[in-house]
Formats: structure tokens, sequence, C-alpha cells
């Protein structure tokens, strides 16, 4: 089996017009639909904001019609519309163009399957395979003719009606929320479920304008809406992403109240509905040990992974668990849809409340925590010091049933990441700061 090279943990990502160009996106479009199981196959194509959408959705389904495939254009939608729209219609594949929270210069392309699963490695190494014959002039010619293109219209009423029945016992009258739209997927559906619900709905960051999408807005800068929530009297307020995969919630004092906590809030809810699935959750190793220490309390199982939801997802499928999620506010509820929705999420910490006040959670106690990013020559040759191994085995050791030391390289980068937590803030710090010391080939 091929390597993968040009797809990451989320698609093929990068700058558009000079990584992600027009030729790329059409090269995929041709790929993945080779590589599909069905002949002939329906692809669903979504994206954001961004103003590159438009130019990558046009290339990548010349690309599906190039081979045979038959593409339905679906707008402007949130992530995790694909998934539920490819059960709802029976499409063989979706593509969401976007880059998530990241700047409008950067755009992004991701498949899911038929199942409504992103794409497993063995498939993309398939689709890599298919593009580096291609470019080696072995192109596969299609099977039959074109196919076309189709505008899909009535997708956002689909999206709002799947999340309608999943949340229709949820009564948000008397609730005052403001949404922060990120000026991207989210800004004209998450408005009107909360407002059909019956919440008193404020929105801002909801006018896109094709580049100020995550721009000083969304989960990403949230505390520009901890700011206006105070400013406004709104009893809470929840911050999306660019691609509506990713909520972050203030509460009423303009506190932050991060991916972490929300997943206890959840998981504290569900398991006294009996509705989590399994009795546990899967989380990452950036996950605060005060979530832990709460979960351990409830009874209910914790299963960490590596950072990155699509490993979040592969511990709830492999352990038939429904709950999972980041800290970054990338929540999955598998008896929902099989990937991160902020707005359902959103929902969920609702329900979770049942109109009790976000200020006064009692999910979980947040110990201090402290991440360093260290710039190194090599990180793999600083992971590998034998100075710097004793030293988080000490401090380890010394915070045993206290806390916690996290000490590990970037996936992408020459960053050392060292993370500390600990009861107290000083000494979350001064753990932190003796570790940052004595790691090897720092760079200034």
């Amino acid at each position: 089996m091929s390597s993968r090279n040009l797809f990451g943990t989320d698609g093929v990502r990068g700058v558009a017009g000079e990584v992600l160009t027009a030729e790329l996106a059409l090269a995929l479009g041709r790929a993945v639909t080779l590589a599909a199981a069905a002949a002939a196959p329906r692809v669903l194509v979504i994206r954001d904001t961004r103003e590159s959408g438009e130019m990558l959705e046009a290339a990548l389904a010349a690309g599906v019609t190039s081979v045979g495939g038959e593409v339905l254009l679906g707008g402007v939608l949130p992530t995790p519309a694909a998934p539920l729209l490819l059960a709802r219609y029976g499409f063989d594949v979706a593509a969401v163009i976007s880059a998530s929270h990241n700047p409008y210069r950067d755009n992004g392309i991701k498949f899911f399957g038929a199942d409504g699963l992103k794409l497993t490695d063995e498939t993309e190494a398939r689709i890599e395979a298919i593009l580096a014959a291609d470019a080696a002039g072995d192109r596969v010619a299609p099977a039959g003719g074109t196919g076309r293109i189709r505008p899909l219209h009535g997708t956002h009423e689909d999206y709002l009606r799947e999340l309608h029945t999943r949340f229709q016992a949820l009564d948000l009258t008397g609730v005052d929320v403001l949404l922060d739209c990120a000026h991207g997927a989210t800004y004209r559906v998450a408005p009107e479920i909360f407002r059909r619900l019956g919440a008193t709905t404020h929105v801002i960051a909801d006018e896109p304008d094709g580049r100020n999408i995550n721009d000083g807005c969304g989960s990403t800068h949230v505390e520009a809406l901890g700011a206006a929530v105070v400013a406004g009297g709104h009893h809470l307020g929840f911050a999306f992403d660019g691609d509506g995969d990713r909520v972050l919630a203030v509460d009423r004092t303009g506190a932050v109240v991060d991916g972490d906590e929300l997943i206890a809030l959840a998981a504290l809810h569900l398991r006294a509905q009996d509705r989590l699935r399994g009795g546990g959750v899967a989380v990452t190793v950036m996950t605060n040990y005060g979530f832990h220490t709460a979960m351990a309390a409830a009874g209910i199982a914790v299963e960490t992974t590596g950072v990155g939801d699509r490993y979040v997802l592969e511990a709830l499928r492999d352990r038939d668990w429904a709950l999972g999620g980041e800290q970054s506010g990338h929540i999955i509820d598998m008896d929902f849809v099989p990937s991160g929705d902020g707005i359902a999420s959103a929902l969920l910490t609702l329900e979770a409340l049942a109109g009790s006040d976000l200020a006064d959670r009692r999910g979980m106690d947040k110990l201090p925590q402290k991440l360093v990013n260290v710039k190194v020559g090599d990180r793999d040759a600083a992971m590998t010091d034998a100075g710097l191994l004793a030293a988080v085995a000490a401090e380890s050791a010394a915070l045993e049933g206290r806390g916690r030391v996290l000490v590990r390289p970037s996936g992408t980068e020459q960053l050392v990441r060292v993370m500390v937590e600990a009861p107290t803030a000083d000494e979350t710090d001064a753990v932190c700061a003796r570790l940052v010391a004595l790691v090897p080939g720092a760079l200034s």
C-alpha cells in the first residue's frame, strides 16, 4: 500500500491558490471518484464561506464528473452536515471544502465515505497512488462518459430537521443566548435552530464576506464573545469555528468553558439518564487532569488517545462508545453524527444544564494548566535526551495523584510541547519552568 504524503490528519490543506490549487482539486475529484467502491458514484460537495471555496468547488466537481461521477452541490453548510446528508440521501462520498479554524487564505478538502466516516488511511493512500499515476502519465481511463453537476436544494432544512429531531424535547424558552458564528458555515443554521427551540437568540460574526472567517472571532478568539456576553447581559454564549465542528462556551460572567468542561457536563448528564453508551468517554492526552478525577468519581470510564479527532473517533468505534472529544471544543456524539458538531454540542450542553446557570456548573474542577511550546533544532533528538526524560519522570512522580506532566513532540513543527497540571498555579508554573529549562537544543 502506498504511503500518505498529501493527506494530513484532516484531509488535504494549504494556502488556496498556492498549495491547494484548482488543478489539485480537480485531480483529487478525479482520484476520489476512481477510488470509490461504487461505479459512477454520487458525490455531495459542501463548503464554508472562504472566497476560495467556489473555485475549489468548481474544480473538484469537474474532476468528479470527468470520470463519470455525479456531483450534488449542497452549498455553505457546517462539516457535520456531510455525514448526516450522506445517510439521508445515500451518497457514496461527501467532500467538505474548508480549513476549519484557520485564516481565510487557507483552505482544505476532506472526504467522508458512504458510512459517514472520514476516509480510512488505506483509501487515502489509494487516492494518492492514483494521483501519482496520473502525474506519471499513467492515467486510468474512465469506464463511462462524463457525469453531471446539479444543485441540491433544501440542504439547510435537512440539517435543521436532523438537529430538531434530536433535540425536540429541549425547550429553550427564557434562555438568552449569544452566538458567535465566526463569519463561517454556521451563520444561518445556528441562529435558526436556537430560535426554533425557543431561545432569545442574538448573533455576532454572522456576515461573511469571504475573507473575515475566523478573523478575531469564533472559537479561536472566544474572548470577544465573553466581552459581548457580559456587556449585553446574556445568560451565556457559544462560539463556533469556521466549519462548525467545534464550539466553546462562555458563561454570564465572561468565563470561558472549554471542551473538557463541556464533555464532562455531557457525560454526567447522559450517564444520569442511562444514555451514555458503553459507560465511557474518549478524550485526548491534552484533557485536563480534573476531568479524569471527575469521571473517576462518577464511575465513568475514560480512554485517552493522541491529539486529533480522528483518534478520538477510532477509540469510540473500537469500544462502541458514543461520547468523546477534545479540549478545543471538538465534541463527538456518535448517537447523533460520527463527527464533531458544534451546534449539536451547544444544544447538548443546554440539555445537560436543564435550565440551570452555566456559571454554576458542577461538571469538573479544572487544575491550573500551563503549556509552553519550545522551539528546538531537532524535536526527535530532544525527546530522547536522558536528562529531560529523567526530569519528566521525577516531576511526574512528585505530582502522582495530584496532577501530571506531559512532554511531547509536535507532529508538524520543530517544537517540544511541555504541559504541566498541578493543584496550584504557582506549582504549575514552577514545574513547567524547570522542565522547559532542560529541553536540549532550544532555540531563542
